[in-house]
């Protein structure tokens, strides 16, 4: 053991136990009882997802059933949360769904998969950082309070001393409602550095739960949108249990845990797919031509295609159907009795050399699609079905080349649609976001007009097309992420396409 760490342990026994005022009257439970707490921090860089995960793996590492969340639209880090918890890693945004489903999407996420004895919810930016405009709406505060969790704080006191104490004093007192109920200390650099700063943050009654030092092992690579997804990472679990062991040895555990307990308990009913859907989950799975069988909707998985929302296939399993991942890295063709394509967000600009050269399945996707195969691509999906991406060739079903560009394009927008799609009406009006730092331009041969997929603010963004004549866009294609659970009749429209074109399928298979 280190001078550091003897001089740790020793601050932090005597430090442990102080959470005031925090226990409840005993009374009979009424609702759900969930233990659960909300990591946030000052800013971005703080040490948010390192702290987060690190609890979930290492509360995982004690035994407990650890249901992880991320505010906000983020895709990469409910990645790794999935793997320090063993389950689907979840986000919570009230501007992508609404404010009245976020508690109720806690629930579900805390109760689908698996018994839990924890949820860990890991915030986004800083406290009170959300919506350019909305006065802190879908801020990480907004969302615990939504959710009525304590907050613990992760903070970076690499620069600072006392400072600090005026940084955690802040966050406690800016915003009525907001229950700062500890903090973690990261990149502490030495015993010494870490004695003032907890002397001076005695003043502000928050516990210190912990430090963390300052330790490189323990950090995942980043690069041009953030950090490397796990998905992309070998050695993501060995990190990630290395990251547990670190996080269990400088961190009061049952300090932690007792925070999470004093959470009140929740009255909302668990989110449903089904519900949701309402009367597009009411129908006969064995429609005509269907011979009892689901229909199978492609969903692009594997290390190019990394980002889409657990609640994304929940929503098309309640609505009849079967998803099924395949890896358009290495499938050779799509998976047998596909009826629908799926092709969410990732980083198909990082692998373009390797989706380029799976020519095989480009071929059998350009077929189906060009056949009127229902098909939503959002994002990574857009540049996947583009004539190329920085000069490899891809699918080719729609009139762009992709390439990287000069800056990041991350913000939400609201959406309507012009036209009649696979996904709605025309006028239909969403939520959703945009994270990305490449463009779709004309091809080698100047073809970009089109039907846009969306109007994004006012902005005609992606293409809906219609390759087969229906007379109704069978391919969306646009840089707008959307949450289904938010906008379930985009679910419901999309299923209804899948549904007929898997019955047209069948009456000719068995016409001829």
């Amino acid at each position: 053991m280190t001078a550091f760490d003897s001089a740790l342990d020793g601050a932090l026994g005597a430090a442990f136990g102080r959470l005031p005022g925090t226990a409840e009257d005993p009374q009979e439970p009424t609702g759900t009882v969930l233990p659960r707490l909300v990591v946030s921090a000052p800013g971005s860089g703080h040490g948010k997802t390192t702290l987060a995960t690190g609890l979930m793996a290492a509360l995982r590492a004690r035994g407990l059933g650890v249901a992880g969340f991320k505010v906000g639209p983020d895709f990469i880090d409910p990645g790794y949360h999935s793997l320090a918890t063993g389950r689907p890693g979840r986000n919570l945004d009230p501007f992508l769904t609404s404010q009245a489903l976020v508690a109720p999407m806690l629930v579900h996420g805390a109760t689908a998969d698996g018994p839990t004895d924890v949820a860990v919810i890991e915030g986004v930016m800083g406290l009170f950082d959300g919506r350019i405009g909305g006065d802190g709406y879908a801020s990480t505060a907004h969302v615990a309070s939504l959710t009525r969790s304590p907050i613990v704080l992760a903070l970076d006191v690499s620069h600072m001393t006392r400072t600090a104490a005026a940084i955690v004093h802040g966050l406690a007192t800016f915003e009525p409602g907001a229950r700062v109920a500890g903090v973690v200390l990261n990149k502490a650099a030495s015993g010494r550095h870490m004695r003032e700063v907890w002397s001076a943050l005695d003043a502000t009654g928050v516990p210190v739960l912990g430090v963390l030092p300052r330790d490189a092992g323990i950090e995942a690579p980043s690069r041009h949108l953030g950090l490397v997804p796990a998905a992309e990472r070998d050695e993501a679990e060995d990190s990630i249990a290395l990251l547990a062991e670190r996080v269990a040895e400088h961190v009061d555990l049952d300090h932690v845990m007792s925070i999470a307990r004093s959470a009140a308990d929740l009255d909302d009913a668990a989110w449903d797919a089904t519900a949701a859907l309402g009367d597009a989950a009411r129908r006969d799975l064995a429609r005509p031509g269907s011979e009892g069988r689901r229909p199978v909707v492609a969903v692009a998985g594997g290390r190019a295609f990394t980002f889409r929302y657990a609640e994304t296939d929940e929503l098309l399993r309640a609505a009849g159907l079967e998803p099924v991942v395949f890896d358009p890295l290495t499938s050779p063709r799509l998976p047998t009795g596909t009826a629908g394509l799926y092709l969410g967000g990732g980083f198909p600009e990082v692998h373009a050399e390797e989706l380029s050269a799976n020519s095989s399945l480009r071929e059998d996707i350009r077929r189906s699609v060009a056949a009127g195969l229902p098909t939503v691509a959002e994002c990574a999906g857009m540049l996947y079905l583009s004539a190329s991406v920085d000069g490899n060739e891809m699918v080719g079903v729609i009139p762009g080349v992709g390439s990287m560009g000069p800056r990041l394009t991350l913000g939400y927008r609201t959406a309507v649609a012009p036209g009649d799609s696979v996904l709605g009406v025309p006028g239909t009006r969403v939520t959703g976001h945009e994270f990305h730092r490449t463009t779709v331009s004309a091809d080698p041969a100047g073809h970009i007009a089109r039907p846009a997929a969306w109007l994004l603010d006012g902005t005609p963004d992606g293409f809906a097309l219609d390759p087969a004549g229906t007379g109704r866009a069978t391919v969306h294609a646009s840089y707008l992420h959307t949450h289904w659970a938010g906008h379930p009749h985009l679910a419901g429209r999309f299923a209804d396409a899948v549904h007929a074109y898997a019955a047209r399928a069948g009456s000719s298979r068995r016409a001829s």
